[in-house]
């Protein structure tokens, strides 16, 4: 079996997020996008306080119902060759489109995300995988991302 493998490139911040755009000022900091592009991946991943301020739409969704998705499950609303893999635990973040910076967008959450916020996904076209009941299980995510995304 072909095993997924997880690069993790981190950066100190004063509020959780990394500043994408300040990050090429950083002495080195043009390092961190030349290897991105160097190692031909299939997909990203960014954490809901990054994808907040660089990815999504101003505002937060709200559900009109407070119904949870209450079990494990995913959906490949659209394929792709590559991925921008988000983090969402609760699925406040939204989205104008199916696409971040040309790669199909895969939102990941936990069981607890609300059953509207899974069908704003799919109206959206935007793939989603949600395991863990109320935290995300990162191991059963990046092997559905493994299995049905076909990430490498």
């Amino acid at each position: 079996m072909k095993k997924t493998y997880i690069i993790c490139h981190m950066a100190a911040s004063v509020d959780g997020r990394i500043d994408c755009s300040m990050l090429t000022e950083i002495p080195g900091g043009n390092e961190y996008y030349e290897t991105l592009d160097e190692l031909s991946l299939t997909a990203t991943l960014c954490g809901r306080v990054t994808a907040e301020f660089e990815m999504a739409e101003k505002g937060t969704f709200m559900p009109s119902s407070l119904e949870s998705l209450n079990k494990e499950g995913f959906s490949r609303n659209t394929s792709a060759e590559k991925y921008s893999v988000v983090v969402d635990t609760k699925g406040c973040l939204l989205w104008k489109d199916n696409l971040c910076d040309g790669s199909a967008l895969v939102i990941v959450t936990s069981e607890a995300v609300s059953k509207d916020y899974v069908n704003y996904l799919n109206a959206k076209g935007i793939s989603w995988i949600a395991c863990g009941q109320n935290k995300i299980d990162l191991a059963k995510a990046v092997q559905i991302l493994a299995d049905e995304f076909k990430v490498d």
